[in-house]
């Protein structure tokens, strides 16, 4: 396997998302709750890593869906006018 096709297999656990993004956990499943006002519909969906249904079982990103989403709010960034 190359080392391209890895990464895009990587999964990110809910540590290294903190890590990698800078926010709590709580910031990380607040943009996921449609409820939440800091929802974002963009931000990437986990991923089920544990057979046991219902909440409370492993889940985890995949590491291509989150650089996807990180460069999306780079190009965001560039376009917000000036003074904000």
């Amino acid at each position: 396997m190359s080392a391209s096709a890895s990464q895009l297999k990587k999964v990110l656990r809910v540590k290294h998302m903190k890590e990698k993004l800078a926010m709590s956990v709580a910031s990380l499943y607040n943009k996921m709750n449609p409820r939440s006002k800091y929802y974002d519909a963009s931000f990437p969906r986990p991923i089920r890593l544990s057979a046991s249904p219902g909440p409370g079982g492993a889940i985890g990103w995949l590491e291509s869906d989150v650089d996807a989403w990180l460069e999306s709010r780079q190009h965001t960034a560039t376009k917000l006018p000036s003074g904000m």
